[in-house]
């Protein structure tokens, strides 16, 4: 009887266990400097330019704590107190945005997949919106091609040029990804646009080495 009892707590234990599947899917993140640059122009821009960024986050398949993700999204949306990639002298505020079409186990799910890859970054969300999310590879020759459509938050790329790009021919990618767990390029963001709200500013630029596109995995 003992023995009985013991294997049954043992197996209730095992489910009640959060389970992490496993999570692949696309990538995309974009910010309002140069992140394929040469030191000379990225220390010209330190803490004037480069304190927000977009980060989005597409599941091709996959489930993350036993909730199935597969085709949703979630984007952030960050204000940082300095440029992205240097020590930060404040803490970041950010905007999450959850695929509308998930449930509440689901978006609950997306939210801790975005904090837990993007760190000290969404320590500080100050609100949790829901949208349509679109996110896209394009086909292209060196696979840095992709669009992301959030509503409020827009991105688009391209491929860099090693020709038409460089300016000081001394460029590199400077500043590592906002996100863990990813595999990207380096690309010119053709779009980087927010006009929603939550934080304290808005933008649109065009035509920037801001952008890194490819995939993440959890495992």
């Amino acid at each position: 009887m003992l023995r009985l009892l013991s294997i049954a707590v043992l197996a209730a234990l095992v489910t009640a266990a959060p389970v992490r599947d496993g999570v692949t899917g696309k990538y995309v993140e974009v910010r309002n400097c140069d992140v394929w640059t040469g030191p000379c122009f990225a220390n010209a821009e330190v803490n004037l330019t480069g304190k927000h960024a977009v980060l989005g986050w597409k599941v091709d398949r996959g489930s993350l704590d036993d909730v199935k993700l597969d085709g949703l999204g979630v984007v952030a949306v960050v204000a940082a107190s300095d440029t992205l990639g240097v020590a930060q002298a404040g803490q970041a505020k950010a905007v999450l945005i959850v695929d509308r079409r998930a449930s509440s186990s689901q978006r609950d799910a997306l939210v801790r997949l975005a904090k837990s890859q993007a760190g000290a970054l969404l320590r500080n969300v100050v609100s949790v919106q829901s949208g349509a999310i679109d996110l896209k590879a394009c086909p292209c020759k060196n696979d840095a091609c992709a669009v992301l459509n959030a509503g409020v938050a827009k991105i688009e790329t391209r491929c860099i040029d090693g020709d038409h790009d460089k300016i000081c021919g001394n460029e590199s990618a400077f500043y590592p990804p906002l996100a863990k767990n990813v595999k990207v390029k380096a690309a010119v963001a053709v779009e980087n646009c927010f006009n929603g709200k939550g934080i304290d500013q808005s933008w649109k630029q065009s035509g920037r080495r801001s952008a890194y596109v490819g995939s993440f995995q959890l495992n």
